[in-house]
Parts: structure tokens; sequence; C-alpha cells
């Protein structure tokens, strides 16, 4: 990092995809008062989680990073938050199962309010209003005064977020992520007959933990199977917000994004020499780079050194995101030219965003078949580069929405408009999730255990 860097230097950088707020006051006046407020997240949990993320890097563990595609002020209860949290243990115990590695957990969660938009603007009858960037920007009601950045809103999502971490911290360490319930729960996803192929790897589940349970391994003796290790993570696009929770570590003097443990940055805010590049580089928190079909292997390597100059394991994801069928165009030239260099990265997969399609009833979805193809796809050529594919990223929820098509428990067109309840784009559901995590732990347990160590 360069000596010069300062939290603030990024608004002499050219930005994109963030507001122009018409009260200069009102915006001051927010940033103050967030200046002031505790961060969300402290500087020892990031390094902890870039300890983590070090050993994915290094073959040794696993990514699971998954949430809502935009959380939103309407939608903030406490139950949605649990059966989020819920089902990304879930998840997390049945991809453990497959690597035999630790998985790390990491959410979209308690920050993922702003969103980046195709275009600036959108028509609805006649009428062309800004865009919808998300809660913490403005509202998704489609009238010119909701559209209108209001800076108060970031006051509402960092207690949303305060609201949201309280909650997770709870239930990481209180009893509800044991390692017998989360797995009761899953039993209950696989006992139907729709679920039958995953029924053989749930009752293999069932042995290995009465095997432990006989061995005297259980919840009561042991933190490893009652509590869990649980990180928040969102994209980085409101910069207001984020230089006005960074904060200086007391113990190192490096400054900390205290808005989550891990931010990243979008496939459409990665200029090498824009804003959020240059706000992302400087702090000590795990980074995310997006990395899409417009990425050329040159650029790419820029990136890695201006947010990873020390090459330090465990600081840099990138999350590959291309859309099925076009994974081999992009990936291989991107992972060689990463090998070539040295870099030391964590490589994961996003097959959501390459994915939206209009379905013929209108609505905005992802097909199931689809995301799980670009998956199989980001296994297959880091094994035939000799890499390692080390996590998925997924837009999902714990809720019984319809959005996405496909899964055992099949959503057609016909059926989007039931549960259509996403504030910007199609999450799988509770069961959708659940399968696709067994559908990669199959991927994971099948590959060669040479294929799943880093070179």
């Amino acid at each position: 990092m360069s000596a010069t860097w300062t939290k603030a230097g990024w608004r002499a950088k050219p930005r994109i995809q963030m507001p122009d707020y018409v009260n200069a006051e009102a915006l001051a006046e927010v940033e103050g008062k967030l200046a002031t407020y505790p961060p969300l997240v402290f500087a020892g949990e990031a390094r902890a989680l870039r300890a983590k993320l070090a050993k994915v890097a290094n073959g040794e563990a696993f990514l699971l990073q998954g949430g809502d595609c935009a959380e939103a002020f309407g939608q903030f209860t406490a139950d949605q938050i649990r059966d989020t949290y819920r089902v990304l243990l879930q998840m997390a115990m049945v991809l453990t199962f497959g690597a035999k590695l630790p998985v790390v957990k990491v959410s979209r969660m308690a920050g993922q309010f702003a969103k980046p938009r195709s275009a600036p603007t959108e028509v609805k009858n006649g009428v062309e209003l800004p865009s919808y960037r998300g809660d913490i920007i403005n509202d998704i009601d489609f009238t010119p005064e909701a559209r209108i950045p209001d800076p108060n809103r970031m006051l509402q999502a960092y207690t949303q977020s305060a609201g949201t971490l309280n909650l997770l911290r709870a239930f990481s360490q209180g009893g509800f992520a044991d390692m017998h319930r989360v797995h009761e729960w899953t039993l209950g996803f696989a006992g139907g007959e729709e679920a039958a192929e995953y029924r053989d790897m749930a009752n293999r589940i069932s042995e290995a933990l009465s095997f432990m349970e006989a061995a005297g391994v259980n919840s009561g003796n042991t933190d490893a199977l009652g509590r869990v290790d649980f990180y928040t993570s969102h994209e980085a696009l409101l910069l207001e917000y984020e230089e006005a929770l960074a904060r200086v570590d007391s113990t190192s003097g490096q400054v900390v994004a205290g808005s989550g443990h891990m931010i990243w940055i979008g496939d459409r805010t990665r200029q090498p020499d824009g804003a959020h590049v240059e706000f992302c580089r400087g702090v000590i928190n795990p980074i995310g780079l997006k990395c899409g079909p417009s990425l050329e292997p040159d650029e790419l390597i820029d990136l890695i050194d201006r947010l990873n100059p020390n090459n330090d394991a465990g600081r840099l994801t990138l999350i590959a995101r291309f859309g099925a069928g076009k994974v081999g165009e992009h990936l291989p030239a991107l992972i060689r030219a990463v090998e070539r260099e040295g870099r030391k990265v964590v490589w994961s997969c996003d097959p959501m965003h390459g994915n939206t399609i209009k379905s013929a009833s209108g609505y905005k979805t992802r097909p199931f078949d689809a995301v799980l193809t670009e998956v199989r796809e980001f296994f297959e050529i880091h094994k035939a580069e000799g890499t390692y594919a080390g996590g998925v990223h997924f837009e999902m929820t714990g809720q019984d929405v319809t959005e996405c098509t496909g899964g055992v428990r099949a959503v057609t067109d016909e059926d989007l408009s039931d549960r259509y309840h996403t504030a910007c784009d199609p999450r799988l559901n509770a069961s959708q999730s659940l399968e696709l995590a067994f559908l990669v732990a199959h991927e994971l347990e099948n590959a060669p255990r040479a294929d799943r160590v880093a070179v």
C-alpha cells in the first residue's frame, strides 16, 4: 500500500455507480454521525477471516459465501435472518462432508444494501425515473420523490446491520449452530421423494455424527460441534458510507473497513484507477474482486498488484462470473496469468450474475440448471489447469420464494408470480440452495485429492 493512501483518497478518483446527493449539508451531517458510531466489525475479526481465507488459497479449506441480492428495510425481521443463516449452516455442513475440509462461512448480510445498475434510469408506462440503487440510497417505489438519493438512509442501514450482526453472533455462539441440530434440518430436505438422490450423502453424514457421538465427541465437550465462526460481507459500492465507518486499528495503526468483515469490488466498478479500487486497496480487510467476461489477463494482474501488493494469501478473492457455457472462454486465460505471475489468490465461482434471463412470464429469473452448469464448468477448468477451485458465491435466501426456476421441487415460469419478493435480482430459495450444496459437495467428494491442493 502506498504511504500516501488515505481513506478519503478515493474522492479524487473517477467514481461510477454512486449517487449524486442533492443536499451536500445533509450528506456531511450523516457522514459525521457515522464517523462517531462504533464500527460494526473489528480489526481482529477481519484478520481472523484473512487467516482462514489464506487456508483456502493454500487448498486447505473451502469458501462458502451467500446471502441476499440486496437487503431491504421493509423485509428486516429476525425470522428472515435466522432462516437464511440456517440454510447457510446446512450448506456448509454438506460441503464440509464433501470436501473433507473446513468451510469458511461468509454471508452477504449486514451491509448488502447498495446495488450497481445497468442503466441510470428506468422507464415504466412512459415515465422515466432514476434507477433504484438499493435501500441505502433510494426507495424502490416508482415515484420521483422515492428515487431521490437520501443520505439519511445510511443511518437506517447502519442500524439494521448492527441488529443483524447482533443476532448472527448470538446464533453462532449460542447453540443454534450445533451440528446435530443443523443436520436434522438437512435430513428434512433429503427425506422427500424428490430429493432421494441426496439421501445417501445425508445418511453418511448421520453415520459420521453417530460415530463421533459414540467416541465421546459431542457439543457438550467440544466447541467445534456447537459453535461456528461466521463472517459478513457486502459490495463496497457506497464509498461515503465505507469511509465514514473506516477506523484505525489501535494495535497496528492500519485502517480497517468497519462496515463488514469482507468487502468486494463489483465487475462494473473495478477500474484500476477508479474510486472503488482506491478505497479498497488501503484497508486491511479481505477483499473480493468480481471477474466478468470483459476482464483481460493483464488488467487482472494490475488489479491484483494494486489490491494485494505484498502477495499475501487470504487478502484477495477472485470471484468469477461469466455465465453457463462461457467459463471456458474466459477463465483459463485468467488462471494462467495468475499462475505465471505467482500471485496468491482464492478462486471462487459466482454462477448467479451471468445467468440472469427474462422469463416468458416477464419476470427476471435464473434457471437452476444454468447455475449448476457454471459451477461444474468452474470445477472442470480448475481441474484441467491444476489449480484449486476454492469457493462458491450464491445469491440466496432462507425463505420459500419463487424467483429462480428449476430444482428438485421444480419452480416453473408460471410459479414465479407466487412468491417473487426480491428487491433486485432473483435468489435461490432454501430448497434450491441446499440442493446446490449437495451437488457441489458431490463434485468435491469425487475430485482426486491431488486436484484439491493448490499448486
